[in-house]
Formats: C-alpha cells, structure tokens, sequence
C-alpha cells in the first residue's frame, strides 16, 4: 500500500545537509557568478546526454547489443541518481523521496521550498537548464521509441523503455514536487479555466454596448 505526501516531513537519519539548507553551504565567492553550481549543473546534462550519445551512436563503435546496453543503462542510472538526489535539491530546491512506515505503508514525499527568501537565492540560469533538460531528454527517448517500434527493433525497444521509465520517474516527481506543494496539477489546472472565465464574463459585462468584441477572442466552436 502506498500514498503520495505533499509537504515537509521529519528528514531521514543519513541526511547530512538538511533539505532547503543547502545553500547556506555554498562557496561565498561564487555569489554573483552565472552559475553557481556548476559542476552540479554540468553533471545534470552530461549523464543524460550521454546515454542519448551513446545509443544514437553505439554502432560506430561496437557491433554488441550487450555492449551497448550496459553503458547506457550505467549512464542512465548515474543520471536518475544524480538528478534524484542532487541536482534537484540544489538547483531548484526540490527533492521527492520514498520512505517505509513501521505499519509496512509506503510513502511517496513531494517536498519544495518555495518560500521567497529562498526562491530569490535560486540561480535563473541553474533553474532554466535543469528544467530544460528534465524535459526534452524524455522527449528524445520518445523519438527514439517510436523509431524502435515501427523499425520493429524490439531488443532496442526494451533499451529505450527503461530510458522512458527512469526519466519520466524524476519528470514526474519534480512536476510533483513544483506544482503539488500548494496543490495538485488538476486542481490548478480547474482553477486557470474557472479565471479565464471569470475575467471574460467581466468583460462582456464591462464592454459597452456599442464597442465591437475584442479581436483576440477566438469563437466558440472552433477547434
């Protein structure tokens, strides 16, 4: 049995720097600088990259399928590590985890430090690439699946599944972790239309009678 969390709680043992304090470790002359974890930010793109690079290209070097596979499974599980645990803390203050109960309940924990003293010390540049490569890396393993199943290549498609599974894992848990700490993506997704609505039934009340309708309202029924 298992349930989803969505707010701070009391951090394992072997957690040695506490979440959200992360920053307070940081190296003082690095304040100011384009990046301020870059070595972090670099190992968030190059594990990743590398499974890509190395499954795109593996047949220039070696005719083994086993070969192949194990480096890009080794580079795809170095990079569900290093974005699970690492990256995702201190680039973006994020972090989701898994934890057991002494009932035998697992429980899923979606953690964000969201508050404005913190989110004004988050790096744009930092948060940008690791945004960019949390989404688009799943997108390419997509490409790539279609390309396996339709070149009826199954013994890749096998490869590029786990791909999918791990990247769609730390996709959806930091989406999760970003969106669901103050509610959850269908709740905020409800409350996006239920404005939208609301402000155009104010301007159709407000408009006078003989201005013409605004330009930029497409008509009902149009898809």
């Amino acid at each position: 049995m298992a349930s989803a969390t969505v707010r701070n709680v009391p951090l394992l043992d072997d957690d040695t720097i506490p979440f959200g304090e992360e920053d307070e470790m940081r190296d003082p002359s690095r304040a100011g600088q384009k990046y301020t974890h870059p070595y972090v930010t670099f190992f968030h793109l190059f594990f990743r990259g590398a499974a890509i690079v190395i499954y795109m290209f593996c047949g220039w070097f070696s005719e083994s399928f086993i070969t192949s596979f194990v480096f890009v499974v080794l580079f795809l599980s170095a990079d569900f590590w290093t974005v699970k645990n690492i990256s995702g803390r201190l680039l973006v203050g994020l972090r989701w985890w898994n934890y057991v109960d002494d009932d035998g309940v697992s429980h899923w924990v979606f953690e964000s430090k969201n508050s404005e003293s913190y989110q004004s010390r988050v790096n744009k540049n930092e948060q940008r690439i690791f945004w960019l490569g949390l989404i688009l890396c799943p997108v390419f393993w997509g490409l790539f699946f279609l390309f396996a199943l339709f070149g009826l290549k199954f013994k890749w498609l096998l490869l590029v599944m786990i791909a999918i599974a791990l990247n769609a894992a730390n996709l959806y848990g930091y989406v999760k972790c970003n969106y669901g700490a103050s509610k959850d993506l269908n709740s905020a997704a409800t409350d996006f239309v239920k404005t939208q609505l609301f402000k155009n039934a104010v301007d159709i009340m407000t408009r006078p009678s003989g201005a013409p309708p605004p330009t930029n309202v497409r008509p009902t029924g149009v898809v």
